[in-house]
């Protein structure tokens, strides 16, 4: 279909309408004009714009800016939390059912029990419905099955609603029964309204288009079984560097030759952009030693350090060891540099003997640590720590020179907490401004690729290309494609040599 057929099946009288199409071919414009649109024409209401990744909210908040008062971009399980804490008696959770949710990794029970209670209850469904004449899924592939459900019951209730997605970015939910059941729903789905398809690979058109065409054909490469040829020339904007990893665990570690290492930091060094992408955090973490510490790690919006610290904290307030175990395990998770044997081991020391003994230099700096954490034993403690160790590394201050903050935004939130009562507090308004937020990496920045799903960029780099990383199963090939898909206008691919992945054949 043409991009203005598709405009025109979103807006006709269809009261349910399917969109598919691959990566970069014009989904969310689609859809974001849309949204546009409906808000404008309603009388009453708001349009719901439901998406699974907050890089996606951040792409849609700033395509509808003009009609933000009347468009409402939540992802789906903020939605469903949502609806969950204004009958949480009824549906048996605790008053916050959000920092339960986050704390006990539950919102599967969540939209689970809010999708009954939407199925059965007609006053909530329609009071929903009545809220939300219009919602529009965005990524519905990766949606689950109660998810789907509680979306489907919105729309028995009377929103009209508009499914956006791509069964070949399905990479939510790893491999297995539950993605073969997510794949067969969506393809259920087509067949109950109105269905469009979209190839029209607009995200290239002002980068390099031979690259967007060479990207759709992997596409379907890779949906068919097959392997994405490398032999011959290569398109404009594709680039293919093979190269050797020595490390002695390949599958975690990353280390090169100077002369493999060579041609792929020069193309970081002259890049004012560039987008690092692997399959794994094992990875992202070598590779930010592997360039030196001079790109940041794309953290995301979904991090799982500050909640581990609050619970830590919430299990044991009052008990400065308890806090120092706590803070030493929030800070190795966000810092390199800060070793157990040179740093952690003797500040615990410190704050079990009661800071009894006078020290100089290293020592001095994590006795003053732990006698903050022996005087505040609980959340502002810890921060108050934070931000002293922050100023030390600053500072480079001997015995932390060659630390660094590797997780900013974590690191930089954990501080926050010393300005909320309770450090449960603070994490619920900690993460409700992360809702409704909208970050974007980095100029530099190395992500996993689940965390760059719905990002786009000028140039990306995908490395390690080899058989751990991307074999030939259905949720590698889905993985591999996501990956290709985010650069607009040049992809260097980093193949290795001695296990290459098998879907290139060269």
């Amino acid at each position: 279909m043409t991009d203005e057929e598709v405009g025109a099946l979103l807006s006709s009288d269809l009261e349910l309408v399917v969109i598919e199409a691959p990566a970069g071919c014009g989904k969310t414009f689609q859809g974001a004009n849309y949204a546009l649109r409906a808000a404008q024409q309603m009388p009453v209401g708001r349009v719901l714009i439901l998406t699974h990744t907050h890089a996606a909210r951040s792409v849609f908040a700033s395509r509808t800016r003009g009609v933000s008062d009347r468009v409402e971009i939540r992802t789906i399980d903020s939605f469903l939390t949502e609806i969950a804490a204004m009958y949480h008696r009824s549906l048996d959770f605790p008053e916050d059912v959000g920092s339960w949710a986050r704390e006990n990794n539950a919102y599967e029970i969540v939209a689970s029990r809010t999708r009954e209670l939407l199925e059965h209850s007609v006053t909530v469904s329609h009071a929903a419905a009545a809220r939300y004449p219009v919602i529009i899924c965005d990524e519905h592939q990766d949606a689950s099955a109660d998810q789907h459900a509680a979306v489907l019951a919105l729309h028995r209730a009377g929103s009209v609603v508009r499914f956006l997605g791509d069964p070949m970015q399905l990479i939510y939910g790893g491999a297995g029964k539950g993605t073969r059941m997510a794949l067969e729903r969506w393809k259920h789905l087509t067949a109950l309204g109105g269905l469009g398809r979209l190839t029209n690979p607009h995200r290239w058109q002002n980068g390099s288009p031979e690259l967007g065409q060479w990207v759709l054909d992997a596409r379907e490469a890779l949906a068919n079984g097959g392997a994405i040829s490398l032999a011959g020339p290569l398109p404009k904007g594709l680039s293919v560097i093979h190269a050797t990893n020595s490390a002695r665990v390949v599958r975690k570690a990353l280390s090169m030759s100077r002369e493999d290492r060579l041609p792929i930091a020069t193309l970081a060094n002259k890049s004012n952009q560039l987008l690092v992408l692997t399959a794994g955090n094992d990875r992202v973490d070598h590779l930010n030693a592997f360039f030196n510490r001079s790109m940041r790690i794309w953290e995301g919006h979904s991090r799982d350090d500050l909640s581990t610290l609050v619970r830590d904290v919430e299990r044991n307030p009052g008990r400065a060891a308890d806090m120092a175990d706590a803070f030493l395990a929030f800070v190795t998770a966000t810092c390199k540099g800060f070793t157990v044997s040179g740093h952690g081991q003797r500040l615990r020391e410190e704050v079990v003997d009661g800071c009894s003994k006078p020290r100089r230099g290293l020592p001095s700096h994590l006795q003053s640590l732990a006698r903050i954490l022996l005087e505040n034993p609980d959340h502002k403690g810890i921060s108050i720590a934070l931000l002293q160790l922050k100023g030390l590394i600053a500072s480079k201050t001997a015995g932390f020179t060659h630390m660094s903050i590797d997780l900013k935004s974590e690191f930089h939130d954990a501080i926050k907490l010393g300005d909320f009562l309770t450090a449960k507090d603070g994490l619920a308004e900690i993460n409700r401004r992360r809702t409704f937020s909208h970050p974007e990496p980095w100029k530099k920045s190395i992500s996993t690729v689940h965390k760059s799903k719905g990002l786009e960029c000028e140039n990306a780099l995908m490395m390690m290309c080899d058989r751990h990383s991307f074999s030939s199963t259905e949720y590698k090939r889905r993985l591999m494609y996501v990956g290709l898909s985010r650069a607009k206008k040049s992809l260097t691919l980093i193949v290795c040599r001695e296990n290459p992945t098998p879907l290139f054949t060269f």
